[in-house]
């Protein structure tokens, strides 16, 4: 009774209710199409996507910032008494709405700080995608990977509390540097020549590769007034190792975040040429060896081999 008495006391008007329900209705409308005819006007001259949704954010935010205003000027005396009023419940509203607040609180670190930008392609937690919305209490990414190879798109939009930028690590691919390194195993047998196909390797992989290291060199040296980042080589290469199959040649090269498949579907089509010129060269591939226990002919005879695949 005694909050009910305050909350006349203070906040009530000489209009009644039904008044400002009315005059809040014709305000909500009004401030609504008002902003449809304008972006209407607005859209028939940007053309561009990426300009629409920021104008069309704007226009909602100005919006929804006008309405309040308005509905506070209409439904309370002035701002003291409000501010009055919400000091006695704000503290039950902090505990009921914990989520809701951080939200918001996430919502304006990501407009401020910029950890990533509409556009930009980042990993959150188990989440990974190309960022498409940011809302007050989430953003929407379109999803990568889970079944798809490659990092490439699954078609699904996935929305993230804003909350969850403050809980967990976020990796951006594209702010900074937009490009990544990638690898590609070529394993051959221990009978090819190896050296041969190395040189193979690395000649296919520099001539696609050099170009996209110049660019990344440039990009790098802008990106180190706010990142340390060095690398010392940024061509690529090739790299020898023995493993039990055979002998694994892996291409490191850098590429662009969205052409990794690209990338690599055109290089392993050049690699299968090249190769198949060459009677030297095999690949590799797991093979098992079974042997018939029974000894054949005299004692201490070696075991023969039943078969290979």
């Amino acid at each position: 009774m005694a909050l009910m008495d305050f909350i006349k006391q203070h906040i009530g008007l000489d209009y009644s209710v039904q008044y400002k329900i009315f005059t809040s209705i014709i305000i909500i409308l009004s401030l609504y199409i008002l902003k449809k005819i304008v972006q209407w006007f607005a859209f028939k001259k940007i053309k561009s996507a990426e300009s629409r949704y920021f104008w069309g954010k704007a226009f909602t935010y100005i919006e929804v910032g006008v309405i309040l205003l308005l509905l506070i000027k209409v439904w309370f005396q002035g701002l003291k008494p409000l501010a009055t009023y919400f000091g006695l419940v704000s503290a039950g509203m902090a505990i009921a709405l914990k989520d809701i607040f951080t939200d918001i609180a996430g919502w304006i670190f990501i407009l401020i700080k910029k950890p990533f930008s509409i556009g930009d392609r980042v990993q959150i937690g188990n989440f990974k995608g190309d960022v498409v919305d940011i809302r007050v209490f989430q953003f929407s990414l379109v999803e990568i990977g889970v079944w798809v190879d490659a990092e490439q798109s699954t078609g699904r939009i996935v929305n993230i509390p804003n909350s969850l930028i403050f809980n967990e690590p976020l990796a951006n691919y594209t702010k900074g540097f937009r490009f990544v390194w990638n690898e590609i195993p070529v394993l051959v047998t221990f009978e090819s020549n190896w050296e041969k196909a190395k040189k193979i390797l690395l000649e296919i992989v520099k001539e696609r590769g050099e170009e996209v290291a110049k660019i990344a060199e440039k990009e790098i040296k802008k990106a180190t007034i706010k990142y340390y980042i060095h690398y010392s080589v940024l061509t690529p290469t090739v790299y020898t190792k023995v493993v039990d199959s055979g002998i694994l040649l892996t291409l490191r090269y850098l590429c662009e975040v969205r052409k990794r498949r690209n990338s690599e579907n055109e290089l392993w089509e050049e690699i299968l040429k090249e190769f198949g010129k060459h009677d030297d060269i095999d690949f590799a591939y797991p093979t098992y060896r079974y042997y018939n226990n029974l000894l054949e002919g005299k004692e201490g005879t070696k075991p023969k081999p039943e078969s290979e695949e």
